[in-house]
């Protein structure tokens, strides 16, 4: 899971807007694979946030103002489930935190259910 938090800071901290969308995306089934069989309450959540965030990224063009609000979405969340995790916690606040300050917050935002229900990649057991 380490390099998975390198690699998602360092694009973080180079630039979400320099990321190849294709590249964002591989990163997300990653999280998505990691993540399929943790039981902690909120993990479900941010899956199915992925999800929305991943199937946005796929598009020719992207929605920024649904971007950014999944990745404010995904930062609190990963901020709040960091506080459960056994390991890596302050790796996972790290991440909530520059996830949050990435995207901006917007009340409004819907759930993408069928991004959820339809993940790309298949998920493997630990």
């Amino acid at each position: 899971m380490a390099v998975k938090f390198a690699g998602t800071m360092n694009a973080i901290n180079r630039g979400l807007e320099t990321t190849k969308a294709n590249k964002g995306a591989d990163m997300i089934e990653d999280w998505e694979t990691a993540l399929a069989e943790v039981d902690t309450p909120g993990a479900k959540g941010i899956l199915r946030d992925l999800g929305a965030l991943r199937k946005q990224l796929e598009k020719g063009e992207p929605d920024a103002d649904r971007v950014h609000a999944l990745l404010h979405r995904l930062g609190v969340a990963t901020t709040k489930i960091a506080e459960k995790a056994d390991k890596s916690q302050d790796k996972l606040k790290a991440l909530g935190e520059a996830l949050t300050e990435a995207g901006e917050d917007s009340p409004d935002e819907e759930e993408d259910v069928a991004a959820a229900a339809s993940p790309k990649r298949a998920r493997k057991k630990a």
